[in-house]
């Protein structure tokens, strides 16, 4: 069974869903606007065969993607407790429809039409990735996010000093709520962030990630957490450093001279008003 190649994450919308091995309908990975995908067998999964042709879960089948690799399967206990996806309901349209996609749960009961079936598709690539913030804060989710950090499944810091070192970067974002910033990376050398050097990193929201998994993550399991720091950059000119006190000098000159503009701005300012009130009064 091969499955079919999936649409931009824009034309998701207009376009008929995919069919997964199981039967059950689900959407398609994340992509930015314009992004097509090809007919090749690269854009999909590594699995073989013979797993396709067994019963697979939605939570399986979609971090076995290709660009989804960065996620971590999320216990279906997990988000069986509804405790743990408390105010996911308002942030996520079509929100019962999507929770029982990613749980495999058929309601004949209560279907869509299919033209909005699209809709549901891409409620449960949201849902999940909100659940997925949220899991990767719990130990399980924690130790399953060590194996891909310690797989450099996001790469190695672009720093220089760091590159060198070969250190490994966590993903983060820059705000929990969706649709805000694209997902980036932390090194814990620099203590930086970047943009990662995945594409298909960079396609996923950040909220899919959280701005507070990377420092818990070395919080605990602080042995990861680099003892040696990267060495700032020392500018030189032929051989010999530059002394701080050029810098500082220059800084003074420089905010002298905008005082002096702000100064005779003042002046030229006064002088016009002047001229205008002694206009006034001739008059």
């Amino acid at each position: 069974l091969k499955l079919k190649p999936t649409d931009s994450l824009s034309s998701l919308l207009q376009a008929s869903p995919l069919a997964r091995p199981s039967g059950v309908q689900t959407s398609a990975m994340f992509k930015n606007a314009g992004e097509i995908s090809t007919d090749s067998d690269e854009d999909y999964s590594e699995i073989s065969g013979s797993e396709l042709d067994e019963e697979i879960t939605w939570i399986e089948w979609f971090c076995h993607l290709k660009g989804n690799e960065f996620f971590v399967e999320v216990d279906e206990d997990y988000i069986q407790d509804d405790f743990n996806l408390t105010g996911l309901s308002t942030q996520v349209p079509y929100y019962e429809y999507a929770l029982n996609m990613i749980l495999d749960f058929e309601d004949q009961d209560d279907q869509l039409p299919e033209d909005q079936q699209p809709l549901v598709e891409t409620a449960a690539q949201m849902l999940y990735g909100l659940i997925h913030a949220r899991f990767i804060l719990t130990s399980r989710g924690m130790a399953a996010m060590l194996d891909k950090f310690n797989a450099y499944v996001y790469g190695v810091c672009p720093l220089s000093s760091c590159e060198n070192q070969n250190q490994a970067v966590l993903p983060i974002g820059q705000s929990d709520i969706l649709r805000q910033s694209a997902a980036k990376v932390y090194c814990p050398a620099c203590r930086e962030i970047y943009f990662p050097r995945s594409t298909r990193l960079e396609c996923l929201d950040g909220a899919y990630f959280g701005t507070s998994f990377a420092h818990l993550f070395f919080l605990t399991y602080q042995h990861m957490q680099p003892t040696i720091l990267p060495q700032p950059f020392v500018p030189k000119l032929y051989g010999f450093k530059i002394h701080k006190s050029v810098k500082e000098n220059l800084k003074k000159q420089k905010e002298a001279t905008q005082r002096k503009i702000m100064n005779w701005e003042a002046t030229e300012s006064g002088t016009r008003s002047a001229g205008a009130a002694a206009e006034i009064l001739a008059d």
